[in-house]
């Protein structure tokens, strides 16, 4: 059991390594689906950078008459746990592309104020060790060769 335990776990952080965004979706008329995003929550947590963005979605928003997650609900939720919330419908095209769209707005946002945060202005130049080259560096190693003895 715990080698598979731990080839999960291998997996899982693999799989998360890198990510910068999630779009975290559960069902508005399965409860269950909506208890399932804290499980889901904790884990994009514990195998992803503290400056993920995380969007919650809830879907099919649509089929009102078969709503069993409301949205007030879902909110307070997102506003715990400090993540984004939409509602979306992908039947009727609702907030879909918003999502998204949101989501990467975020993410650039996240991205830049890290960038400013170390100072790494995209048009500076690279900063680093500063290795002069000379006339008479080229000169001395002509001078020597590479193949003389």
């Amino acid at each position: 059991m715990g080698f598979l335990f731990n080839r999960y776990r291998a997996i899982t952080s693999a799989y998360y390594r890198g990510a910068v965004g999630a779009l975290l979706v559960y069902d508005v008329t399965r409860h269950v689906t909506f208890e399932n995003v804290e499980r889901w929550l904790k884990e994009l947590r514990d195998h992803t950078d503290a400056n993920i963005v995380i969007m919650l979605v809830g879907n099919k928003a649509d089929l009102r008459h078969l709503r069993a997650v409301s949205t007030e609900d879902a909110k307070a939720f997102a506003e715990r746990e400090n993540t984004f919330f939409m509602e979306t419908s992908a039947l009727e095209s609702l907030n879909v592309e918003n999502a998204f769209t949101e989501v990467l707005t975020q993410i650039y946002r996240v991205v830049s104020r890290k960038a400013l945060d170390i100072g790494d202005d995209p048009a500076a130049l690279p900063k680093g060790q500063t290795i002069n080259v000379g006339k008479d560096d080229v000169s001395a190693v002509k001078k020597v060769g590479c193949c003389s003895s």
